[in-house]
């Protein structure tokens, strides 16, 4: 038989190194260049972990069962509480943090910042030096937000005084918290702690949380899916830009606060308050979102992620199937940009529990919907549009209640699996805040990051070794 590839017109789809692609080109042929790499970087361990679990029917089912429980999920919006009273097995000489558990001598500058601050808001130290004696001293303990049912923002700092939201999913009957928003500028959850900073968390104690506790009381309960979904097509993509979403919860709850007879004087500096913080529906954002993904945690072999979360210093995730493990890696540092007079060299590593919207498939993984962020963040409209489809490739479907005009009213990506993180080498993509790396500076920027494969990595395994175990192999 005649071979006559050679008087054709050469037409070459290249996988690996471009260099092959360019000889052929060289010489006039057509190359098309396909950009891949092998799983895990070709690590062929996990490589082999992968395997395991791709197309596993146990895993599987189970990612089906914790995705349609995510996908029930209803958080209300039930009450205003206080932590110590309030969040699960929260002692009362305990400061709960942002990201996977980490000791007091290896905190991050913002972190530390926080938690003294959060000392002196208690009233366990009078001053910045004792409560500096007070934080190492061991009588304190320091647990990461996630092990109670809770999540925290940049830091994360919730001390047992402060005023929590009280988020109920009466599909599961789980419930989630997170602390009130304390605005821009100098904030605890950035590591101020001067005196501005204490008299807002006092003001917050005992006038905001009181009154939202009684404005809510009248109002019985707020489903607050509805508020994101409208929020989402108003433009917010619920974590860094909670204009609209703010704004709408202000619509709900003024009359609320009009209804529950407080000093009219109250009243004016809650409403003031809260129209002069575009950033105050964030917590609740958190908070919701922890609420479904805690839906979705606990289904045996299940490979979807229910938690992405930073402390400065790790980054860590974790898995529904994984009984509460953490993977941990360091933290990256964020792309972004900064405010005049800072840079880079200026930053903490990515740093808080907001990533939870990412996790439960707003924020980043939303952004198409909210081309304004790229003014805030960094990028174009088009490549916030590209980061939502690019997240298609690593979830395990769309959340229907969720959705986005930009892209013809598809839902939102949601439900990481990490099994595609790995095999696809495509890292969930998160738009955070940025903090100084000093405390007591605030917030300098904003920007883009990446949650980093290793953790992803350390989940297959984990999943792969599990899936051995109970099989009795």
């Amino acid at each position: 038989m005649e071979n006559t590839l050679f008087e054709n017109e050469l037409k070459v789809v290249n996988l690996g190194l471009a260099s092959f692609a360019d000889s052929i080109a060289d010489v006039g042929g057509s190359a098309l260049q396909i950009d891949w790499q092998p799983p895990a970087f070709g690590d062929a361990e996990v490589g082999k972990h992968l395997a395991l679990t791709m197309n596993n029917p146990l895993i599987d089912d189970a990612n089906q069962l914790a995705f349609a429980r995510y996908q029930a999920a209803a958080p209300r919006l039930v009450g205003v509480g206080t932590a110590g009273e309030d969040l699960p097995e929260m002692s009362e000489r305990m400061i709960l943090h942002a990201g996977p558990p980490i000791e007091w001598d290896r905190m991050c500058g913002p972190m530390k910042g926080a938690i003294l601050g959060a000392i002196l808001f208690e009233g366990w130290a009078s001053n910045i030096e004792d409560a500096q004696v007070l934080a190492g001293s061991g009588e304190i303990a320091f647990e990461p937000c996630h092990h109670h049912n809770s999540v925290g923002p940049m830091a994360g700092v919730i001390s047992p005084s402060m005023p929590v939201w009280i988020v109920h999913n009466p599909e599961v009957g789980n419930a989630s918290f997170c602390n009130l928003n304390e605005g821009l500028g100098k904030a605890l959850r950035f590591g101020a702690n001067g005196p501005e900073v204490l008299e807002r968390l006092h003001w917050m104690k005992d006038v905001l949380g009181p009154v939202l506790r009684d404005a809510v009381g009248e109002l019985g309960y707020l489903d607050l899916k509805p508020i994101m979904a409208q929020a989402l097509h108003m433009g917010d993509e619920v974590h860094n830009r909670n204009v609209a979403a703010s704004a709408l919860l202000l619509k709900v709850l003024a009359p609320a606060l009009l209804d529950t007879g407080r000093p009219l004087q109250e009243i004016n500096s809650v409403l003031r308050f809260i129209i002069s913080n575009d950033h105050f529906f964030l917590n609740l954002s958190m908070a919701a979102c922890k609420s479904m993904l805690d839906a979705a945690a606990g289904v045996p072999n299940s490979s979807m992620v229910v938690a992405m979360a930073r402390n400065g210093v790790e980054f860590g995730v974790r898995l529904s199937g994984a009984a509460g493990a953490w993977f941990t890696t360091p933290a990256p540092l964020v792309d972004g940009l900064f405010f005049p007079g800072y840079t880079s060299e200026d930053a903490a590593p990515d740093l808080g529990d907001s990533s939870i919207t990412e996790t439960a498939g707003v924020g980043g993984f939303a952004m198409a919907t909210s081309p304004a962020i790229v003014q805030f963040v960094g990028g174009t409209p088009s490549d916030a549009q590209e980061y939502t489809r690019e997240m298609t490739h690593i979830t395990l479907g769309r959340n229907a209640g969720f959705t986005l005009p930009a892209l013809n009213f598809t839902g939102t990506p949601a439900g990481i699996d990490c099994r595609s993180v790995v095999d696809t080498g495509i890292a969930p993509i998160i738009n955070t805040g940025i903090a100084h790396k000093e405390a007591g500076v605030g917030q300098i920027g904003a920007g883009i990051t990446r949650a980093p494969l290793s953790c992803f990595n350390q989940a297959v395994t984990a999943l792969a070794e599990n899936l051995f175990e109970n099989s009795g192999d």
